[in-house]
């Protein structure tokens, strides 16, 4: 069961409670890149505090799954908790950029992360890894996690490995490039709703 509060300065906090994980998420994307963070799968933990301080959103996340099955739950449900949170921060949308992009070096690895904020889930993921996993994180669940985010946030997100070789090396260069172009999408540049439409 999952239960949200949010404010006016951009802050959400969402709790998760399921069989498979207990979670506290709490996000403001008008922080300063501050974070605490304890997924229960160090290698996400490393992922999540790069993602943090790139966007300049402050995270505090506490995680407490059943990672002695593996850690497909704890990936999966950390992913629909921050996507709810960012939603619920976002508030109506009035104003923000919407869309945002970013390709993001990392020695020899290359990644590009776009998105938009439109409020229809999608997910275009591409890339491959050469090993199973990094200290517990499975890279299989690369994919699941920012296609669990893309439908908890509402959001399109089109991920891309364009060079590399080293596993790390592209994992982090994707939450680095997702980060940027979060940070650029969420900011504020207008005092409108940015759609035709007139909502989102």
């Amino acid at each position: 069961m999952a239960n949200a509060q949010q404010n006016a300065q951009r802050t959400a906090k969402v709790e998760r409670r399921t069989a498979e994980t207990d979670i506290v998420l709490e996000v403001n994307l008008d922080g300063s890149g501050a974070y605490s963070i304890d997924s229960g799968v160090e290698f996400l933990d490393h992922m999540l505090a790069n993602f943090s301080r790139h966007a300049d959103f402050d995270l505090t996340l506490a995680c407490k799954g059943d990672t002695g099955v593996d850690d497909h739950h704890s990936v999966e449900d950390i992913a629909i908790v921050m996507g709810e949170a960012i939603l619920a921060a976002l508030g109506n949308r009035t104003g923000i950029q919407r869309y945002g992009w970013a390709i993001i070096p990392m020695d020899e690895a290359l990644v590009r992360s776009a998105l938009d904020l439109g409020g229809r889930s999608y997910c275009v993921f591409r890339g491959e890894f050469s090993r199973p996993e990094i200290n517990g994180f499975s890279t299989e669940m690369i994919e699941h996690f920012f296609v669990s985010l893309s439908r908890s946030m509402q959001a399109n997100i089109h991920i891309a490995i364009l060079e590399g070789s080293n596993t790390h090396h592209k994992m982090e260069a994707i939450f680095k490039s997702f980060a940027y172009a979060m940070k650029q999408a969420v900011s504020i540049t207008g005092t409108a709703i940015p759609s035709t439409k007139g909502v989102l």
